[in-house]
């Protein structure tokens, strides 16, 4: 089939990807949000094909995954046809509901014509879904193998812009855990956290690197460090799970669901987060057992194959 689907999220349209079809990737001068082309920092295939708005104007397309609310839109206008109604469509949503939470009415709630597709149960539990029809397909990782080593007592946290987004990600909880274990905090636009927490900078170091060295460079760590309140199940947990690092975790969102017991600890009380980060960095053969444990539990949850066959036979049931 041919999809068409913005580039939106790399990390998610890296796995989505992987599948049997021809991926129609919207691309732009610019090159701006509404025409990012083909990823540059992930591996994508030669089945992600650019297209300029001219060129889908004559191109067969089966089906639309949107992604963001003006989407709908943006389709009608280059397609020609309205997703929903000429054109089979499903609306991907990768985010944990913000607003009045457990209200937030999201925005296709109030059509039948348009699936709405959460990535995680939790999700579709707390939107306001209206009267779409709603289902689930959990994540899927590419699995980048077994690559760890535990070699630096540091505790490795990945997230983007942790100072704009503050007390979501869990920023406000750095210093109290950077006692127990110096971090290192990976991410898009993550540079002067240190100084933004008044740590110091063997405390708190930060990196911005590609995706090809993000893997090698978290496995290096002693342990994966989530401290985030509210968000969607982040798949650089679920990288750092196959990668095979025991996870400390705030049991928030769906990483309840994702972490099972062995894997890590996970806890809503910040000083025993702190506890268990200090036992890993003390303990690097329970820290290797828990990370082994925690790399079986995301392959059989998250591995590449459940994730596609979930997608496929979604695919098929919206394009009939």
């Amino acid at each position: 089939m041919n999809i068409l689907l913005w580039h939106v999220h790399g990390s998610w349209t890296t796995a989505f990807v992987q599948g049997p079809h021809r991926y129609l990737v919207p691309v732009l001068p610019d090159r701006g949000p509404d025409g990012l082309g083909r990823a540059r920092t992930f591996d994508w295939p030669s089945s992600v094909v650019e297209v300029s708005p001219e060129e889908l104007r004559g191109t067969d397309v089966d089906l639309v995954v949107l992604q963001r609310p003006h989407e709908q839109d943006l389709a009608e206008r280059w397609l020609g046809r309205r997703p929903g109604r000429d054109v089979p469509a499903v609306y991907l949503e990768h985010n944990s509901p913000h607003g009045d939470v457990p209200d937030t009415r999201h925005p296709m709630a109030g059509q039948d014509r348009v699936p709405i597709v959460h990535v995680t149960h939790f999700n579709r539990l707390f939107w306001d879904n209206g009267r779409a029809p709603t289902t689930v397909v959990e994540h899927g990782v590419v699995d980048p193998g077994h690559l760890y080593t535990g070699e630096l007592e540091r505790a490795a946290v990945v997230v983007n812009e942790p100072v704009r987004r503050g007390r979501t990600v869990g920023c406000d909880l750095l210093p109290a855990l950077s006692d127990a274990a110096p971090l290192d905090v990976f991410g898009m636009r993550s540079e002067g956290l240190a100084d933004h927490l008044g740590l110091a900078r063997e405390r708190c170091r930060t990196y911005e690197l590609p995706q090809a060295r993000l893997h090698a460079e978290l496995a290096r760590r002693r342990v994966y460090l989530h401290p985030v309140r509210w968000t969607s199940l982040g798949l650089s947990l679920l990288e750092a799970m196959h990668l095979g690092l025991p996870v400390v975790a705030l049991a928030t969102t769906e990483a309840v669901r994702a972490v099972p017991p062995g894997a890590g600890v996970l806890s809503t009380r910040p000083e025993e987060l702190a506890e268990a980060a200090r036992r890993y960095l003390h303990d690097p053969a329970a820290a290797e057992a828990d990370g082994r444990q925690a790399r079986r539990a995301a392959l059989e949850r998250y591995g590449l194959k459940r994730f596609l066959h979930d997608w496929q036979q979604l695919i098929e049931e919206v394009a009939r």
